[in-house]
């Protein structure tokens, strides 16, 4: 196991800041394997005991949560102007097992977060090294056209943020009456406001953005403002990529197989996430034109 700076363990543990961890460790009211702790030390959890206080400090329990952000909070775990933040919408054991927020949403966009007290998992989810897949479905005011949606693919610079895009995968979903038009989209980054700000320089305006996906682990039917413990078997679908399913056996054929005349990749009957978000949204619309009337994120 990876070795963790002491005053780092202590905060992780809920002992207060890692500030108010160094004023204990510099008291000496720390002791690692019995001996008095040294500001800067550092111990392998699990392996290393450390008392405070007289008693042994437990690491907590692991704890991963799905949230589903509503329009108006802000990925924060505070905000200095008082405004509704997605800790605010959590229950108060989870907010305090020490868990964050792996990555943003920007105010209007909705969708899925992942919160978690498990920093190798927060560095896999975040880290750009790792590729993580993360998928949106978007609604546009016009439709783009093939060259941009192409342009898009290949990747892009983007001048406020100074880097260029991955390639992005990029599917149409369908294009409606108003004008506007729905698609979902594939990145395996998270520049701040990437997804707007990729369209916006094609001339195009974001009007909704939802992420339906994080690695392969869905969103489907949790309510907005609603949150589900993460198992195991869903941990391992968060960290799954596009390669792990180009690379997995093909199911047998025949006698308790999956046979490909009835659905091919076994999801076809009920259509992409994509797709049913944009079923979903489209029975919602009923007439209001929320895309057209929805303000771009500010």
């Amino acid at each position: 196991m990876a070795r963790e700076r002491l005053q780092k363990y202590l905060a992780r543990c809920g002992h207060g800041s890692r500030r108010r961890a160094e004023l204990l460790i510099e008291k000496g009211l720390v002791f690692v394997n019995g001996e008095v702790a040294d500001l800067g030390v550092s111990i392998q959890p699990g392996k290393d005991e450390v008392v405070l206080h007289g008693e042994k400090v437990q690491p907590p329990k692991t704890l991963t949560v799905m949230f589903h952000k509503t329009a108006g909070t802000i990925t924060s775990t505070h905000d200095t102007h008082d405004r509704l933040t997605v800790m605010d919408m959590l229950p108060k054991r989870i907010v305090d097992a020490g868990v964050l927020p792996a990555g943003r949403l920007d105010l209007e966009t909705e969708g899925l977060l992942i919160f978690t007290n498990d920093g190798d998992l927060l560095h896999r989810i975040t880290h750009p090294r790792y590729r993580c897949r993360k998928e949106y479905f978007v609604v546009l005011s016009r439709a783009p056209s093939e060259r941009i949606l192409e342009t898009l693919r290949r990747g892009v610079f983007l001048p406020d943020v100074g880097k260029e895009t991955s390639p992005a995968q990029i599917t149409r979903l369908r294009r409606r009456k108003d004008g506007t038009a729905s698609l979902h989209i594939v990145i395996h980054e998270g520049m701040k406001r990437q997804i707007r700000r990729m369209f916006s320089g094609q001339g195009l305006e974001v009007t909704y953005l939802k992420r339906i996906s994080i690695g392969k682990l869905s969103l489907d039917d949790l309510a907005p403002g609603k949150y589900r413990t993460l198992r195991d078997r869903d941990l391992a679908q968060l960290l799954k990529s596009d390669e792990d399913e180009k690379n997995r056996p093909p199911h047998p054929k025949g006698r308790g197989g999956r046979s490909s005349s009835k659905g091919g990749s076994g999801r076809s009957s009920r259509g992409t996430s994509g797709q049913r978000e944009g079923q979903k949204r489209g029975q919602q619309r009923g007439g209001q034109q929320r895309g057209g009337q929805r303000r771009s994120q500010r």
